[in-house]
């Protein structure tokens, strides 16, 4: 906007984001690839209003990200609720879930994915400790979240927007990188119907 001349002011880039947001996000979610078969689960901890939440994230092992759920709990029925919600939005299960070592984690993977093998490791889970630097960032910059509702809508987007244009730059070459972001803002132009200039 500044480019073009535009001035614009916070709120209505507040609005904007609030009304468009999550149908970007929910796009996007459409198109991405089919997630690898590992899964990292992690959790951490946020202050909203004073009181202390829990953001609950799982990332495959290409570091994209799955879902997200913020709540005020950390506790086994919380972890059921994670883990439910994440495999009713992928209809996918993994092969394997890594997570650390809350036993919260142990109860769900017994009551949903028996199946599914369970590492517990605090060392190799650091895809999803990753995972959470760019929520941080953004918590800082917004100067905390206001309320979990606010957090979890914000938060869902961002993942998703943030995670689309920014492919894992250490596994590629220059060209496939170059190759990637040309694809991500082709595919971001198709799903916003942004119209580029003649």
């Amino acid at each position: 906007m500044a480019e073009r001349g535009i001035t614009v002011t916070r709120e209505s880039i507040r609005q904007w984001c609030l009304k468009f947001g999550a149908d970007f996000a929910r796009k996007l979610r459409r198109r991405r690839p089919k997630p690898g078969d590992p899964w990292h689960l992690d959790e951490v901890f946020l202050k909203i209003n004073g009181k202390p939440h829990y953001l609950w994230r799982a990332v495959d092992q290409h570091g994209v990200v799955l879902d997200i759920l913020v709540q005020d709990r950390r506790n086994a029925p919380a972890a059921n609720l994670f883990l439910k919600r994440l495999l009713a939005g992928l209809k996918y299960k993994p092969k394997r879930l890594v997570t650390d070592g809350l036993r919260s984690y142990g109860v769900a993977h017994r009551d949903i994915l028996p199946q599914v093998k369970h590492r517990t490791s605090r060392y190799l889970n650091n895809r999803a400790e990753n995972s959470h630097r760019p929520t941080r960032r953004r918590e800082r910059q917004m100067q905390r979240f206001k309320s979990p509702k606010q957090a979890q809508r914000f938060l869902s987007s961002h993942a998703m927007i943030y995670g689309h244009f920014r492919p894992r730059r250490h596994l590629m070459t220059v060209a496939e990188y170059r190759d990637a972001r040309a694809k991500a803002f082709r595919i971001w132009r198709q799903e916003t119907y942004v119209q580029m200039a003649a």
